[in-house]
Formats: C-alpha cells, sequence, structure tokens
C-alpha cells in the first residue's frame, strides 16, 4: 500500500517574535512550490476557522521561495497547539489529495481534510480546550505593567532575574496576589549573527562582570552564572534564555541567539537594552526557506524585535547586508568597524551616534557624545598582537553593546586589556599552543568566512600548513564545496577529512568528508595530501603526529567532547615539552 505524504515538510510554533511577526504564531512548510489557487483556499480556510471559532486569525503571512512557501499565522500564547493544527488543516484542505492514492492518516481528536464541517467542529474544540483565560490575564496584565512575560509548556515567568516570579501553570496566581510592585527586567543583551557570537557572549558577560553585576550568559557551550557554567550543551535558543531570564538570582544576562532557534522558535528575550549582530556570511542554506543572504540577514535581524523602544541596534559597519537591511529598522543604531574613518561612522558620530574602532592604533568608544580611548588594540589579548582583525571587530561590538548595557568606559577598557590571557577565557576559540617553532591553532570555524579568517591569522609564508577539515551534515553540497575552495586558496600541505560527530544530520558517515575530498582534488591538491579520518580526536592526533618542526596545525574541532579531549592532549604535550616530529608517548599515543 502507498503512504500517504502530507503536503508540508514541517509545522511548528513560533513563541516569541520572529521572522513574521513581533508576537507569537505557527508556521508551516509547504512540500514543493505552492500554486497561487491553493494559497487563496489557505487564507479563506483560515478566515474560516477564525469566524466558526469567534477568533480572530486575520495576521497571515506568505513568504514564497525558491523550494515552496513558508505559511505563517499569528496567535496569542495560548492558542499556539491548536494554531498549528488549524494551519495544518488549511493548507492540507487547500491542496486536496493531488492525486494520491492513499488516504490521509486520521485519529478522533484531528481535523479531517475531507470533511470541512467536522473539520471546523473539531478545530473550534482544540482551540477553547487549549485556551487559558487565567494564563491570558497574566499575560496582558504583564504587558500594560510594560513587565516581559515568558510561557513555555510548564511554567509562565513574569519580571526577570532577580525581578522575577514563576509559576506553574497548573498554580496560576490570581491577579491580586502578583506582587507588581517587585517585579522588573534586567539589563539584557542579544547577540546573533554568522561568526563571532560566542566570543561576544564571553567578552560581553566578562563586561558586565566587571560592572559588578551578578551576570548569567547563554551559548553554544552551555549556560554559565557568575562566570561559571551550571550546564554544558548548545544553550543558543529560547530554552536558554529562558532558563536564565526564570533564575532569582541574576542581575544582568548575555545571551546568544543562532539562526536555527530564531526560525524554529522565535526570539525570548523582550525588551532588550541592547542586541548585536556581528556580521553575515554564507552558512545553512536550505533550511526553512532561506536559500540566499538577503534571506539570513532578514532572520539574524529579527533580533530587533526583541529590542525596547529605545534599546540599540549594534551593527558591523563593513557588512554591506546589515547596512543595507538596518537601514530599514526603526531603531537607534551603533556602528563598529575597524577604522574610526570609516565614512559611515565618521558621518553617524557627526549626528550624535554610537561608533567603536581604532584609531591611531587605539580603539576608541564614541558613545552620548563623549569619546573614551579603550586602549592599545595590539595589546589586546585576543587580537594576537592585532593579527586577528576578525576579533578586533568582534571586540569593537562587545564594547558598543557593553556601553549600552551600561557597562562604564572604563570597565570596557579593563576587560579588554585583560580577556584572552587565561584559556578560560575564550575555549575553542582562537586557542594557541607553541611547541618549539611550531604553532597549534584551535577554532571552532564553521563556514568558509570563519574559516577563511582563521586561516589568515595562522599560516605563514615558507612553513608547511596542517589542516583539520570537516562540515555538519545540514549544509548544501555547494556550501561544503565551498569550504574546501576556501582552504584550498591557503595550500595546506596536508588535510585530515573528518566527519562532525553529532552533526551528521542525515548524511551517510563519510559523505560529507568525500564531497570534501572531491574539491581539494579539484582545486589542485594531491592525494598524497590527503587522508580520511572520520574521528575528530584521532583526526587531530594524526596531523599532530604528521607535523615536523616549524609547522603550523589548524585544528577547526566542533564537538564540545572531541574538543575537551583535543585541549587535553595539547596541554600534555605542551608540560612534557614535546616537539613535533618527536613519537607522541604514553596515553596519547594512536593506536595504528
Amino acid at each position: 500500500m502507498p503512504e500517504y505524504e502530507f503536503p508540508f515538510e514541517d509545522s511548528r510554533r513560533l513563541t516569541g517574535a520572529n521572522l513574521y511577526f513581533d508576537s507569537p504564531g505557527v508556521v508551516l512548510e509547504t512540500r514543493g512550490r505552492a500554486a497561487a489557487g491553493a494559497l487563496m483556499r489557505w487564507r479563506e480556510n483560515i478566515a474560516a476557522v477564525g469566524v466558526f471559532a469567534g477568533s480572530r486569525f486575520d495576521r497571515v503571512v506568505v513568504r514564497e521561495h525558491a523550494t515552496g512557501a513558508s505559511l505563517a499565522i499569528a496567535a496569542l500564547p495560548d492558542q499556539l497547539y491548536a494554531a498549528t493544527e488549524i494551519n495544518e488543516w488549511a493548507w492540507s484542505s487547500a491542496v486536496g489529495l493531488r492525486d494520491q492514492e492513499a488516504l490521509p492518516p486520521f485519529a478522533p481528536g484531528y481535523a479531517p481534510p475531507w470533511s470541512r464541517g467536522i473539520a471546523l467542529h473539531t478545530l473550534r474544540a482544540l482551540l477553547f480546550a487549549e485556551m487559558s483565560p487565567d494564563l491570558f490575564l497574566l499575560w496582558d496584565l504583564a504587558q500594560s505593567h510594560g513587565l516581559p512575560a515568558y510561557i513555555d509548556d510548564e511554567a509562565v515567568s513574569i519580571g526577570e532575574g532577580i525581578g522575577s516570579r514563576t509559576w506553574p501553570l497548573e498554580q496560576l496566581p490570581d491577579a491580586g496576589e502578583v506582587p507588581w510592585p517587585q517585579l522588573h527586567a534586567i539589563p539584557k543583551a542579544i547577540v546573533t549573527g554568522s561568526n563571532g557570537k560566542t566570543t561576544s557572549v564571553r567578552v560581553l558577560s566578562a563586561m558586565a562582570r566587571a560592572q559588578g553585576w551578578h551576570t548569567a550568559h547563554s551559548s553554544t557551550d552551555g549556560l554559565y552564572v557568575g562566570g561559571e557554567c551550571i550546564d554544558g550543551g548548545d544553550y543558543s535558543g529560547p530554552v536558554g534564555a529562558r532558563t536564565l531570564l526564570r533564575r532569582p538570582d541574576v542581575e544582568a544576562a548575555i545571551l546568544e541567539t543562532a539562526r536555527g532557534g530564531l526560525l524554529r522558535r522565535g526570539l525570548t528575550p523582550q525588551a532588550a537594552r541592547v542586541a548585536l549582530v556581528t556580521n553575515i556570511s554564507p552558512d545553512h542554506f536550505g533550511e526553512y526557506g532561506i536559500h540566499n543572504l538577503d534571506d539570513l540577514a532578514q532572520v539574524k535581524l529579527t533580533v530587533a524585535r526583541g529590542l525596547a523602544e529605545d534599546g540599540l541596534l549594534v551593527l558591523n559597519a563593513e557588512d554591506e547586508l546589515l547596512v543595507r537591511h538596518g537601514a530599514d529598522l526603526p531603531h537607534p543604531i551603533g556602528w563598529f568597524a575597524l577604522d574610526a574613518s570609516h565614512p559611515r561612522l565618521q558621518a553617524h558620530r557627526e549626528q550624535g551616534g554610537a561608533t567603536c574602532a581604532a584609531r591611531d592604533g587605539r580603539l576608541r568608544l564614541h558613545y552620548q557624545g563623549r569619546d573614551h580611548d579603550l586602549g592599545e588594540v595590539a595589546a589586546m589579548p585576543l587580537t594576537l598582537g592585532g593579527r586577528a582583525r576578525y576579533n578586533q571587530a568582534n571586540l569593537s561590538g562587545a564594547a558598543l553593546a557593553a556601553a549600552a548595557l551600561g557597562v562604564a568606559p572604563e570597565r570596557i577598557a579593563q576587560v579588554l586589556a585583560g580577556f584572552g590571557n587565561a584559556a578560560a577565557d575564550n575555549p575553542g576559540r582562537l586557542q594557541r599552543w607553541v611547541y618549539g617553532d611550531s604553532e597549534v591553532y584551535l577554532d571552532y570555524a564553521h563556514n568558509p568566512d570563519g574559516l577563511g579568517k582563521l586561516l589568515e591569522v595562522a599560516a605563514r609564508p615558507g612553513r608547511r600548513l596542517g589542516l583539520l577539515l570537516g562540515q555538519a551534515g545540514n549544509r548544501e553540497d555547494r556550501d561544503i564545496r565551498e569550504l574546501a575552495a576556501v582552504a584550498a586558496g591557503f595550500g595546506p600541505d596536508r588535510v585530515v577529512l573528518k566527519d562532525l560527530e553529532g552533526y551528521m544530520r542525515g548524511r551517510a558517515a563519510g559523505e560529507v568528508a568525500a564531497i570534501l575530498g572531491d574539491e581539494l582534488r579539484r582545486r589542485g591538491l594531491a592525494e598524497s595530501a590527503l587522508e580520511v579520518c572520520l574521528d575528530e580526536v584521532e583526526a587531530a592526533t594524526r596531523l599532530l603526529r604528521w607535523a615536523g618542526p616549524g609547522d603550523v596545525l589548524v585544528l577547526p574541532v566542533h564537538n564540545s567532547q572531541a574538543r575537551d579531549a583535543v585541549v587535553v592532549l595539547l596541554d600534555r604535550l605542551q608540560l612534557g615539552q614535546w616537539r613535533p616530529g618527536r613519537p607522541l608517548t604514553g596515553d596519547v599515543e594512536m593506536k595504528e
């Protein structure tokens, strides 16, 4: 028997502001291109449910793209599950069976696409069953008090950090029992971008701590409070933000917000003082209807919807996509760049705007009409003596965001002067080990732009270059090949190709490595320069065994456990005064 193929690939709740609305909603990704007639019938079906159920679903968005369409509906926070059912029925009914031999599966309690009358009654019942008047009242009162409110499947919280209270959904308080005068928001920053997010979050968090605030931050590496990790893992989405904003001991929060979380669930933070977008570069194309850089820029700039009315949007003036798309946004903008003489920064300062960039080798912050000297760029550890210009950009953006957050310029300068001296400051990002006249760099570089910038810092004329290379499976083939093309441009003498454990995303073992290897050969690398070792730790070890005196090794390691293991290995070798060309001894010896 043939199986029924649903006419959509994905259907999900958007629990916060998102690409389509400044409030919660739902979105469905169609399977294939959407015909105009079907889109019209979808709109009619949505309207019919609203009329029949007595609910308003009059804010809808159709976003057509290269592989289909995203169909979004704005909905109240206590109606999101029912709204996904409405969206799925409306689209399934709009397209019909499409000559399929199989009928769609059906279970009691779900709206059948073949009976409009039964579907409307079912969807109305689902809406009424999910509605929570008490929850909606609390949410509405929080809005009227100017307070952020966060709702998930288990609890609702009003206020943030030390100014918050959280209640289980089964034990909601009466409005009069809520201690409204004690509730308030806390200083918080949202950070996104293609590269530099985690470094910027870590620097910003250090600046907030230097200000004296008990600060929490979330990132792809975990949840941190007061600089200590309370839970490891990727927390760059809504769960991480909500968890930290509900902690009653937190006075400030720095929240990394990745593309995936924005598209899957929307934006969590509300009324932030500042949002920082580091840059936009090609990555993750093909997911959720995002196929080009303009699409990606719009997704990243969703963070502007999480700003307070007077919140500052901090953008990279050297990123033309951010310049172009940022011009359409209503928020005040702060610009950062490498050079303070950048025309956009000069014009912005003349108009009283906020900027941060280097002048005469020193980082200068211009904020609220005053100019602040933050120190010599080359003396800031993260810049590696000024060579790591991308980290100079990260520091400039973070400094400007910190000022908007309320951190004093002298505290900002203090952090810039010392952050990066300790390996624990920025683990997994531009970490460097020296073995005699050889160097090893460990980083997270995960896309062509990030890898190119890393290799610009690490590669040395006249010295052999060894590279560890892999990519997540959810990239399109063309993006995987572009990563290999960037690597080939630096003429590596040895490339070990690997898989990314935990990031296969439907690819077979070795499939990504095969694509990378094919492109490297096409770009002129000899077969003898290539090796495949799918395990990240073993692959790094093989490069160390290959290395000789004076060589440079670049190790982008992505799995957190693998990274920790490689760091332990490199630290142990340094303590043992190992030199390239010598055997790896003891328990780091790789088995043949």
